[in-house]
C-alpha cells in the first residue's frame, strides 16, 4: 500500500514495478481523466459506461457518486481478470477521504456478485465480469457503450493490453459518439486509436504527467 500525493492511496504490483494509479496522486488522476475527460464529455442522460481494469474500484465509485451529483443513470459494466482480496480492499482509504457518509458503498461495489446486474443506487447498476482483457472476443455484452474507461497497467509493462485488435473491438461495441479516455499519451496508442477511425486528442494530463488521450468514435 502506497500513500499518493493527494492523501489517497494506491497499490504496487511487484511483478510489473508498476502501481495501480499516480503516486502524484490517486483520486486526482481518476477525476480528471476519467471523470471529467470523459464521463462529463457525455451528453446523454443514460451512460452505457465500459471500464477496462476494475482494479481498486475507485474509478466505480467516483462515478457512481457523480452520477448522483448530475443526475444521469449509469449502468457501469467493468472487466477484470485478477479482483482484488478484500483484505486489501479494506485498507484501501478512498471511502474516509471521498465520502465519509457513504464509505459502505464502496466497500459494496467490491462486495458485488459477479456477472450479474446489481443495482447500487437508484442512478447506478453495475455489472463485474471476469473476463481476459486479451481475449475481448469473448466478451458478449448485452449493450453498446457511450464511455469507455481504459485504465490498463502501462503498455510498456503489459502491451498486451494495448494492441489494434483489442481497440478494434471496443470501437466496435462502442455507439457512434462514444468517448474512449486513458492516461497514457503515447504516440504509439494515439496512432492505434487513429488507424481504427477514432477522432483523437491529445489533452494535458493529471499532476506528473504533461498529457493524455480522448478517443472519439
Amino acid at each position: 500500500m502506497t500513500l499518493s500525493e493527494d492523501g489517497s492511496h494506491t497499490l504496487f504490483v511487484p511483478s510489473l514495478d508498476e502501481h495501480y494509479h499516480s503516486t502524484r496522486g490517486a483520486i486526482q488522476e481518476s477525476l480528471h481523466v476519467y471523470i471529467r475527460a470523459g464521463f462529463d464529455q457525455y451528453t446523454g442522460r443514460k451512460v452505457n459506461l465500459l471500464e477496462i481494469g476494475f482494479g481498486t474500484g475507485l474509478n466505480a465509485f467516483l462515478t457512481l457518486l457523480h452520477a448522483q451529483e448530475t443526475g444521469k443513470t449509469v449502468h457501469y459494466t467493468t472487466l477484470e481478470k485478477y479482483p482484488l482480496g478484500m483484505e486489501q480492499v479494506r485498507e484501501l482509504n478512498y471511502g474516509n477521504l471521498i465520502a465519509p457518509n457513504r464509505k459502505e458503498v464502496f466497500m459494496e461495489l467490491h462486495e458485488a456478485p459477479w456477472g450479474e446486474w446489481v443495482e447500487m443506487t437508484p442512478r447506478f447498476r453495475l455489472k463485474k465480469v471476469r473476463q481476459d482483457v486479451t481475449r475481448l472476443e469473448e466478451f458478449q455484452p448485452d449493450t453498446r457503450f457511450d464511455v469507455i474507461y481504459f485504465d490498463a497497467f502501462a503498455p510498456e509493462k503489459q502491451p498486451e493490453m494495448w494492441t489494434s485488435d483489442l481497440f478494434k473491438r471496443i470501437h466496435a461495441l462502442s455507439h457512434p459518439g462514444a468517448v474512449l479516455t486513458t492516461y497514457c499519451a503515447k504516440g504509439a496508442v494515439r496512432r492505434t486509436l487513429q488507424e481504427i477511425g477514432y477522432h483523437v486528442e491529445k489533452l494535458p494530463g493529471p499532476p506528473g504527467k504533461r498529457e493524455m488521450l480522448r478517443a472519439t468514435r
